[in-house]
């Protein structure tokens, strides 16, 4: 067993350092000294600023995955070592090519002629004794091979004649030079830089696709360098499918001519023939097609990375919408045939109302008529005030039906078209269930979809996140590798707002930093058994909520209106003491929050009264930026929900309209908008601005609201095309 010194990342920082220069080796020696020590990276982000000099959650991981990937590496090196030195063939010179392997893929490489292997062409001729006359071969001898060969000519070791002794020689050799590391790195080096992927339509494979949607690839041809992440997966699943056949496509005279230089050279004679021959066959049979495996092994790895960093970022940007406070919302799950289910909550979330009604065919003509006057009673006996329309099946003609409703009111009352992917996941969970057992499973559909905009950071964490609709080829990448990226945007989502410990769900307490699922659960269980939390202090009588537990989730638990203010802030309670001295310092006796105590907090001299309060910079930023703001949400700065009145149809949009719109995913072409019809607007990614966008991401991001025009309509093909460049009339 390895001890705790051989497993500690911290000693790790300076082959780290190598890889992510951009942060200095003191950074990443502390990041990795806090993970040796048990601290969360939402920990380390927000309150050990000193020590990391600022890093975030990004920078946190990247420095943690990096050593993650030099530990494997490094066990995986310890381990071909010893495979190696058991069969008595380690030298030094391979002892030193393992040492300096920086990537996996180099240390197989140089593994690979010693690996165990099956029963090969060339394990039998070396059985036979030809090994020698190999090895004499590539001495390049001027003559005498015919009668060297009749020397290992044996009919009892099968070896009739000299053909069978060359043929066996063959195989050595073919096998040797295939498994020679560098001659692997050059060719796979060789074939990135100047192979291409090319694909066709497989034989017979026309009807399997129907709608033509790989038509683009039935004859296509790409750089390896130059194929974007969203074209390699593409590719793969209509290979998947048997519509496709790919491969990579490269010039092997270039190889052959590399292959002559490296084991040829300036050697003339008879053995120079036998010797091309068989690297020839060495890279037809074996490092040809193990190139092409690796390189688009590399190139899936690689795209499904990117398509999950998309996810990714789509999935935070999502849950980081603003939430709609303070009102009294309506959640509108439409339907036809079933009804549209309609669940009335409080400004808090809280379940009040739930009615089915029928305004649309084919639901006969007596519920559609009552429909409308059941819908404005809710309306008026709730006050309503929003009203979240799922974007699902009927939802356009539900939308009309509102609008129609809306402009009878006395009063303004706004709708809000709201994504429903994963409503009805949600609907049916085991959770909903226990919140919701009386339901039917739309009626806690409609619960979900009004709270998704009262709160879409805690009502969307209650589903997986995969099923919420916001990436791109999520189903063509690595379950464990999306899931685990998912969970950590959920856990940076979360613990970046903080949780109301009042009211927060288990689903929502798991992901707050140092708690688990069961210590979640414990929390809510005590908080129903002993009434609300009244401090932060409170939670250390939660059962096994320990010190360690304790320390990492208590500055995102939040306590309103409790006994200590500052736990309604994110300042962590082993500042408080210095946030305390600071407040007796100013005589401030109104509170946290005052606009007179923010003026004096703004006149401080922050480096002078770091040093008398002995805390960092940093620190003392935080604790200020608590005290004029207690309970801010970070989701405030973001763009709030685009509110309607009218609704439009695809009928209505005509080229060059401007309209306004919520960007509802963002993808590697460009981004679809929510225009206020049923289908989504793309506005492809040379529309997103007026100069050149390599990634859509840096341009919008989900839940932005923004201007765009409409460049062209396809009714028949449910296709709109927008543009968000200002000079699109130009």
């Amino acid at each position: 067993m390895a001890t705790q010194s051989e497993t500690k990342m911290s000693d790790l920082a300076q082959p780290v350092h190598q890889s992510l220069s951009q942060y200095r080796v003191q950074q990443i020696q502390a990041v990795l000294t806090l993970l040796d020590e048990g601290n969360t990276v939402p920990f380390i982000a927000r309150y050990r600023k000193e020590r990391t000099g600022s890093l975030d959650e990004v920078a946190i991981r990247d420095i943690e995955d990096e050593a993650h990937r030099l530990t494997k590496l490094n066990q995986r090196r310890a381990e071909v070592l010893k495979i190696i030195q058991e069969q008595g063939k380690l030298t030094p010179a391979l002892q030193q090519s393992l040492a300096h392997a920086t990537v996996l893929q180099q240390v197989e490489d140089l593994y690979l002629p010693y690996k165990q292997k099956r029963r090969t062409k060339a394990t039998i001729a070396r059985e036979k004794g030809l090994a020698p006359l190999a090895n004499w071969l590539l001495h390049f001898p001027a003559s005498g091979l015919a009668a060297k060969a009749r020397t290992f000519v044996d009919p009892a070791k099968e070896l009739p004649d000299e053909a069978a002794v060359w043929d066996g020689v063959h195989e050595i050799l073919a096998e040797t030079f295939s498994e020679q590391a560098a001659f692997r790195e050059w060719i796979r080096r060789y074939t990135w830089q100047h192979g291409e992927l090319i694909s066709k339509l497989k034989r017979g494979a026309a009807d399997n696709d129907e709608q033509q949607v790989y038509a683009t690839y039935y004859d296509f041809q790409q750089a390896l360098k130059q194929l974007p992440p969203y074209r390699i997966l593409a590719l793969n699943r209509g290979e998947r499918e048997k519509i496709l056949t790919v491969s990579i496509n490269v010039d092997s005279a270039s190889i052959l001519q590399y292959g002559h230089f490296r084991l040829v050279g300036q050697h003339k004679g008879p053995a120079v023939t036998k010797v091309e021959d068989a690297f020839a066959d060495a890279y037809k049979r074996f490092l040809g097609p193990a190139i092409e495996r690796e390189l688009r092994r590399q190139l899936t790895d690689k795209a499904s990375a990117h398509a999950i960093q998309v996810f990714g970022n789509n999935l935070y940007h999502l849950l980081m919408q603003a939430p709609l406070k303070g009102k009294v919302v309506m959640g509108f799950d439409p339907a036809y045939r079933t009804g549209c289910k309609l669940a009335i909550m409080d400004p808090n979330g809280r379940f009040l109302a739930k009615q089915v009604i029928y305004p649309h065919k084919p639901a006969n003509a007596q519920k559609r008529a009552a429909a409308a006057p059941e819908f404005k009673k809710l309306l008026e006996k709730y006050h309503v005030e929003m009203i979240a329309i799922g974007n699902g099946t009927a939802s356009r003609e539900s939308e009309e039906f509102v609008s129609d409703i809306l402009k009878t009111l006395d009063h303004p009352v706004y709708y809000v078209l709201v994504n429903e992917a994963g409503a009805s996941v949600y609907s049916a969970s085991a959770n909903a269930r226990a919140e919701f057992a009386d339901f039917h499973v739309e009626e806690r559909s409609a619960v979900s979809i009004g709270r998704r905009l009262q709160d879409p950071l805690a009502e969307l964490i209650k589903i997986d996140p995969k099923a919420v609709g916001v990436g791109q080829y999520q189903h063509d990448v690595p379950e464990k590798a999306l899931d685990e990226q998912l969970d950590r945007v959920v856990e940076t989502a979360v613990n970046q707002v903080g949780v109301n410990v009042n009211t927060a769900s288990p689903e929502l307490l798991t992901h707050i930093s140092g708690l688990t699922a069961t210590t979640a659960q414990n929390i809510v269980t005590y908080r129903n058994e002993n009434g609300a939390f009244n401090n932060r202090k409170d939670l250390q009588q939660v059962p096994r909520l320990g010190p360690k537990a304790y320390q990492q989730a208590v500055g995102f638990l939040r306590i309103i209106g409790g006994t200590e203010p500052l736990d309604n802030t994110d300042i962590h309670p082993e500042s408080y003491p210095a946030a305390r001295q600071l407040l007796g310092a100013l005589d401030e006796q109104h509170g946290i929050g005052t606009p007179k105590l923010q003026q004096q907090l703004a006149q401080l001299n922050q480096q002078q009264w770091a040093e008398r309060l002995q805390v960092g910079a940093a620190t003392l930023a935080d604790i200020l930026d608590g005290l004029k703001k207690p309970g801010r949400d970070l989701r405030e700065t973001m763009p709030a929900p685009l509110l309607r009145q009218d609704v439009l149809t695809m009928a209505d949009l005509k080229p060059g309209m401007e309209l306004q719109g919520t960007v509802r995913n963002v993808v590697d072409f460009g981004a679809f908008v929510d225009i206020g019809v049923k289908q989504d607007g793309l506005v492809h990614i040379s529309q997103l601005a007026d100069h050149y966008v390599g990634d859509p991401s840096t341009v919008v991001t989900i839940g932005d609201v923004v201007t765009v025009w409409v460049l062209s309509v396809d009714e028949n093909r449910q296709r709109i095309q927008l543009t968000m460049r200002a000079d699109h009339h130009d």
